[in-house]
């Protein structure tokens, strides 16, 4: 099986470039592409041209055993429509960035990051022999390319870039592996896991995607009732909203805000029966190695992002598509017939039509039919129905 418009192998690769410089949501949806690569260049080395973070996260799986389709990690600098720059940043110009490339000899030069109108002349400064990703109208054409078209699930998208270059998808669904140092992590951190594990990740880098903090702490104080451990996480940038939930909250419950490592985040998430959080990276890293999910999206954002699959997953849809401020309507970007307008300046939620109720009956549906297999096995963390679920919460809903 191909995805898009099939193309022959490029003969005698021994090394590729792809450039995927973006947050972690952003690499796992790559991964499967990525994969679908590594089996069809098997012989090749796998080169990701990426941020600090895969450089720290990726090229420790020498160290730390972890297996992958990337061989290792090269820092591109930051620049405008690559990424942003990074306190960890080296001092490394774009022009020195170019130079050491193209003496790795790249046979292929293939873009993931976007419509490629700062990322394709990136990529075609490389040497490559041929170059292959994403166009959108604005951007120059690569060797091979398919247009970037806004609203498309976004491991297709990158699955019919490696269709290009003659790669069939090994899998449709991103997998991420968890070590056993992973696991140790979580378990020398937060200790091991004596009843069913709630986690509830209330950040994400764009306000709009926030489902309010007080709905967080519905959601904590309910599951904590039904007998899970329940805790909250996040990093620095989301101190305020971690706290914001811890406060409204009226059960006992655990801050995990910049305790564990990426590796062990991923540690904490498979020994958890289940993750509630924003369209976030943890959200998809949860998805990725195996742990059951309640996703709360924007509904452009669950188009191009949410898991298609529903045994394990549930991402629950905000139809909001005008700004509660101003009223623009934000659901036409990539259509400038339209008005094509993704942003108006505000940063007001887009997902607060999202019911505390609708969170907890998926939440519950999850967990006490076996569907989740991460956490304890056996324990009976829900068998309710969705009416139950109402009558029982009413109350809480009704105050938030």
């Amino acid at each position: 099986m191909m995805l898009g418009d099939p193309q022959d192998l490029v003969p005698d690769v021994r090394r590729i470039a792809v450039l995927r410089a973006n947050a972690l949501g952003d690499f796992i949806f790559a991964v499967p592409a990525l994969t679908a690569l590594r089996a069809a260049y098997p012989q090749a080395e796998l080169v990701l041209l990426g941020a600090p973070w895969h450089a720290r996260w990726l090229n420790a799986r020498v160290v730390a055993d972890r297996p992958g389709p990337v061989d290792r990690v090269l820092v591109v600098p930051a620049a405008d429509g690559i990424r942003a720059a990074e306190p960890t940043d080296e001092p490394t110009t774009m022009a020195e960035f170019l130079a050491a490339a193209r003496r790795e000899r790249f046979d292929l030069a293939v873009q993931l990051h976007g419509g490629g109108r700062n990322s394709n002349p990136l990529v075609a400064q490389l040497g490559a022999r041929v170059t292959a990703g994403l166009r959108a109208v604005d951007a120059p054409a690569l060797d091979r390319w398919v247009r970037y078209v806004y609203y498309q699930p976004e491991v297709f998208r990158y699955l019919e870039v490696a269709a290009l270059l003659g790669a069939a998808p090994v899998t449709l669904l991103p997998h991420v592996p968890v070590t056993s140092a992973d696991r140790a992590e979580a378990d020398r951190v937060l200790g091991p896991v004596r009843q069913p594990r709630a986690v509830l990740h209330p950040g994400a880098s764009d306000p709009r995607r926030r489902w309010p903090a007080e709905r967080f702490a519905a959601v904590a104080d309910a599951l904590t009732d039904r007998g899970f451990e329940v805790l909250v996480t996040g990093t620095g940038p989301e101190r305020e909203v971690v706290e914001q939930v811890a406060a409204a909250a009226t059960r006992p419950l655990r801050v995990v805000l910049d305790e564990l490592s990426l590796g062990g985040l991923a540690g904490l998430l498979t020994g958890s029966a289940v993750l509630v959080a924003n369209d976030t990276g943890p959200l998809h890293l949860a998805a990725a190695v195996g742990t059951a999910t309640v996703g709360v999206y924007w509904i452009g954002n669950l188009l191009n992002g949410a898991p298609p699959v529903r045994g394990r997953h549930r991402p629950l849809a905000a139809f909001t598509i005008h700004c509660p401020v101003c009223g623009q309507d934000v659901s036409t970007v990539g259509f400038p017939a339209r008005g094509g307008a993704d942003s108006c300046g505000h940063r007001d939620s887009f997902v607060t039509d999202v019911p505390v109720a609708e969170v907890l009956e998926a939440v519950l549906e999850l967990t006490s039919t076996g569907t989740s297999t991460s956490g304890i096995s056996g324990t009976d963390t829900g068998g309710v129905q969705a009416d139950l679920v109402r009558e029982q919460f009413a109350d809480v809903v009704g105050q938030r």
